[in-house]
C-alpha cells in the first residue's frame, strides 16, 4: 500500500516540477514587445461631448496644499511601505531599483548621485516641489512618459498627501509647507 502512495506523491511532484520548469522556459523564450500605438480606436460622433461635460469627476490629482495641512507623516510611512521594495528612505541609504528618497522634497529631480535615472524623468528638469511630487505620485507614467518607474501611482488624495508629508519629514531641515 505504501508504494502506491509513493507513486502518487511522485507523480504530483513531477507534475509540479514540469509546470515550474515550463514557466521558467517560457520567460526565457518569449520576449513581449509593447505596442507602439493602441489597437483599439474608438470613434466618437461629431458634436459628442467629453465625459467632463456630463458631470464626470475631474481627472488628475487634487491640489496638494490643502491636503498637506491634514496629512500625517506616520500614515505616509505606512503607505510608503509599498515603495520600500524599490526605494530606501534612510539618510545616506543605498539605491535599490529606485533611488534613495531621503531629502527628495525640494531637491533636484535626479538628486541621488550615481543613480541611472530614466531620460524621461531627467528631461522634466527642475526640483521636486510639493506640486511636482503630487503629479508624479498620481501617475508616474503620465508625468514622465518613458520613465523606468513601473508603479501605477497613488490615486487616493489622502494617501498621496500622507506620502508627501512623510517624504517631507525625511530631511535635515524639512521644506516649508505650501500656502
Amino acid at each position: 500500500m505504501s508504494m502506491e502512495w509513493n507513486k502518487v506523491f511522485g507523480a504530483v511532484l513531477l507534475a509540479g516540477l514540469i509546470a515550474m520548469l515550463a514557466g521558467f522556459a517560457s520567460k526565457v523564450l518569449v520576449h513581449s514587445k509593447p505596442l507602439e500605438k493602441s489597437v483599439y480606436v474608438v470613434a466618437t460622433p461629431e458634436g459628442a461631448g467629453a465625459p467632463a461635460d456630463k458631470g464626470a469627476a475631474p481627472t488628475g490629482p487634487a491640489p496638494i496644499a490643502p491636503l498637506l495641512a491634514a496629512a500625517s507623516p506616520e500614515a505616509g510611512q505606512k503607505v510608503a511601505k509599498a515603495c520600500a521594495a524599490c526605494h530606501s528612505f534612510d539618510k545616506g541609504g543605498a539605491a535599490k531599483v529606485g533611488p534613495n528618497l531621503f531629502g527628495v522634497v525640494g531637491g533636484p529631480k535626479g538628486h541621488m548621485q550615481g543613480f541611472a535615472y530614466s531620460d524621461a524623468l531627467v528631461k522634466t528638469g527642475g526640483t521636486w516641489t510639493y506640486d511636482e511630487l503630487n503629479k508624479f505620485l498620481y501617475d508616474p507614467k503620465g508625468y514622465a512618459p518613458g520613465t523606468k518607474m513601473t508603479f501605477a501611482g497613488l490615486k487616493k488624495d489622502d494617501d498621496r498627501a500622507a506620502v508627501v508629508a512623510y517624504l517631507r519629514s525625511l530631511a535635515d531641515s524639512p521644506q516649508p509647507l505650501p500656502q
